[in-house]
């Protein structure tokens, strides 16, 4: 027995062109998606690219007052050969990091002086204690006599027992000396914080530039797309570029 198979229905011409015009409408509204994406996509990059400048200045800023209200000034010393000479002269060894930025006389108004300035006083500091930081002091002030080997090699000792006593308190006597890196330590802190701030400030601004420029070139293409397309979302910019065109110069 045998079956003959049906032939298989050829799609019409009204079929075919339903379809063609369906995949075209469909194709029309993903391009209008696409620049309507694209122009919100570059509003807020603008945005973003703004407000960091803003955020960034405003930062600049208000590191720059803070330091001018303290009134900080460098001495006269704090150039980078005379605290060479300096430190030769306490005996400090060569591996001491020593500044390389001149602040003498100057006013302390931005973070890389600040910087500079920090660093002009941990050498000031290493020269007041012999080049012992805060962890390498004894605690206490030792009383003379006190074997070397109980000492920190400049007067201080960590052991009470063989600690300078104080005749009224009848306490060991603190170490002068180590409360100076104590004093040292926050300054020097604060003025370093005041570089870094300074810097993400920049750093900010540096950022928001770029989102900016980012956001604007998204902006070009996606009118520049939207001008080649006869059935663009953005109706307002081909009904510009129309009129604009339209226009006749009046003749003489």
């Amino acid at each position: 027995m045998r079956t003959d198979a049906a032939p298989a229905k050829l799609p019409t011409q009204g079929q075919s062109s339903f379809r063609d015009s369906a995949a075209t409408e469909g194709s029309f509204e993903m391009r209008k998606v696409l620049e309507i994406g694209g122009i919100v996509a570059a509003a807020v990059l603008v945005a973003f690219g703004v407000a960091a400048i803003v955020m960034g200045v405003n930062g600049l800023s208000t590191v720059r007052d803070s330091l001018k209200l303290e009134q900080i000034v460098g001495s006269p010393d704090m150039t980078p050969a005379a605290i060479k000479a300096e430190a030769q002269k306490a005996g400090l060894p060569a591996t001491v990091k020593l500044p390389t930025v001149d602040v003498a006389g100057k006013k302390i108004t931005s973070g890389a002086r600040a910087r500079a300035f920090a660093g002009y006083m941990r050498v000031h500091t290493l020269e007041a204690t012999g080049n012992l930081t805060y962890a390498q002091m004894g605690r206490y002030t030792a009383k003379p006599g006190t074997p070397a080997k109980f000492t920190d090699g400049h007067g201080a000792t960590n052991d009470s027992k063989y600690a300078l006593i104080n005749a009224t308190t009848k306490q060991p006597v603190d170490n002068g000396l180590r409360n100076l890196w104590v004093t040292e330590t926050a300054l020097t802190t604060a003025l370093n914080t005041s570089y870094m701030a300074e810097q993400l400030s920049l750093f900010g601004i540096v950022v928001g530039v770029a989102l900016l420029l980012a956001g604007i070139g998204f902006a070009i293409l996606a009118i520049g797309g939207a001008l080649r397309n006869p059935e663009t979302a953005l109706a307002f910019v081909r009904r510009t570029k129309k009129t604009g065109a339209g226009r006749i110069a009046p003749t003489a």
